[in-house]
């Protein structure tokens, strides 16, 4: 126990006197920006990809994009984070010439890696709501297009919501191997408090719970907006 207490106070030293809750907030502020970016983009790729694949394949085009769309899935779903990261950072980015910060390829892949998985849960989520929903959007002059984004999906995002959270939360965890791109995570923070002291039970502890709390709070906040739309629901 004496021994436990003694690392405690090492860690706490070099947290407080060495600049170590710099590098929590930047790691902190970097694994929420990852995170929270890229489940916006996958929103924005997975509801485009979703919708080109239920949209009805009579012509030539609706089947080009279906094809085109079952390839990406199957590409990001098929192959680890890391290895996107690392394929984008270091082959992909300087093929093209393009040159941005570890951050920045992190939102990206992430992004693109959601997309994919959003797809397929936005899909299902479209497929959940009744037919007649977009008959009826159909037969009062509205579009494909407009009966989809105004009707069918927002009834949709209710029935997916729960999947959503879920995927933000692994969008989370996964953001602890985004220091293999150079960008500094909560991983990072607490490796280089354990580096100072050669000790790493302790900070490795504390950042195991900072990840709990996260995952705890953002399932708080999942349910509260579950219960706001029954709520909503019920009056309607």
């Amino acid at each position: 126990m004496g021994n436990f207490e003694q690392k405690v106070k090492i860690f706490a030293e070099i947290f407080w006197q060495e600049n170590g809750y710099v590098k929590v907030v930047q790691g902190l502020q970097n694994t929420l920006l990852i995170a929270v970016s890229g489940l916006i983009i996958g929103i924005l790729i997975g509801t485009l990809i979703a919708t080109a694949r239920v949209v009805p394949k009579y012509k030539v085009l609706p089947r080009v994009l279906n094809a085109i769309c079952s390839f990406y899935v199957a590409l990001f779903r098929g192959t680890p984070m890391v290895v996107q990261l690392l394929v984008f950072y270091y082959v992909l980015l300087p093929i093209i010439g393009l040159r941005i910060t570890g951050v920045q390829v992190a939102i990206l892949v992430f992004g693109l890696n959601s997309g994919a998985y959003i797809s397929e849960i936005m899909r299902s989520g479209i497929q959940s709501v009744d037919p007649g929903q977009m008959e009826a959007g159909r037969a009062v002059g509205l579009s494909f297009g407009t009966s989809m984004m105004k009707i069918v999906i927002p009834q949709a995002v209710k029935n997916i919501l729960p999947t959503l959270g879920n995927e933000f939360i692994s969008l989370i965890k996964e953001t602890s191997v985004v220091s293999f791109v150079g960008a500094a995570d909560l991983y990072v923070a607490f490796n280089y408090i354990g580096s100072n002291s050669y000790e790493f039970m302790v900070p490795y502890l504390v950042m195991a719970m900072i990840y709990i709390a996260l995952v705890l709070v953002i399932s708080l906040l999942i349910k509260l907006m579950e219960r706001s739309l029954k709520k909503s629901d019920r009056r309607n």
